[in-house]
């Protein structure tokens, strides 16, 4: 597994980390015949020996889709916002972008376009894997935007309970409304919870 070993704890990877660090298509098929190296889905592999932990998917969606944020329901369970469990990994890819075709993994893909593809928007890692996740703030935002989608129950439960755990402020809540363009939705909610 030489060359592999520059992953550090990053588990799942893709073809194209494999041949920048020096691992040929050839090999790595060795690698996956050799059971060192487990394929998981098209283009993506993963160390055999790794032990899983509860982000396991989240990492294999953030290796195959590098340029996704993760967002909404997954985000709210992340941070432990509400009582969600999401069977899908939600991701955020740029508005003109091509979805990604992920016929393994359980994805749902939601659009966003200008300042919402920055604003809010944290580095983290799953098992290793670099990725992007909208802060709580921002999280509980986007509920109320893409309401229609996860349901206004879920928004408003968001929105109680990330400022009861002190999760996030409704200072932080209103900045991330206004930038988002979502103050119409959030104010009437936010002024009747903080009242």
């Amino acid at each position: 597994m030489a060359g592999l070993q520059d992953l550090g704890p990053q588990t799942f990877f893709r073809a194209r980390d494999a041949a920048e660090r020096g691992v040929d298509s050839r090999s790595l098929r060795r690698l996956v015949e050799e059971g060192a190296v487990e394929r998981i889905a098209r283009g993506l592999y993963r160390i055999a020996n790794a032990e899983p932990t509860e982000n396991y998917t989240h990492a294999a969606v953030c290796a195959r889709v590098p340029h996704g944020i993760v967002c909404l329901l997954t985000a709210l369970r992340i941070y432990d916002i509400g009582t969600q469990m999401p069977r899908q990994v939600w991701i955020a890819i740029p508005h003109k972008a091509r979805a990604p075709r992920l016929p393994e993994l359980p994805v749902r893909v939601v659009r966003f376009s200008g300042v919402s593809l920055r604003y809010g928007v944290e580095d983290t890692t799953f098992e290793g894997v670099p990725a992007r996740i909208t802060t709580p703030a921002r999280t509980v935002v986007d509920c109320f935007r893409f309401r229609s989608i996860v349901g206004l129950d879920v928004a408003l439960e968001a929105l109680r309970d990330a400022l009861y755990e002190r999760k996030a402020t409704s200072a932080q809540i209103w900045r991330a409304a206004q930038t988002c363009r979502a103050q119409s939705v959030v104010r009437p909610v936010l002024e009747a919870l903080v009242a």
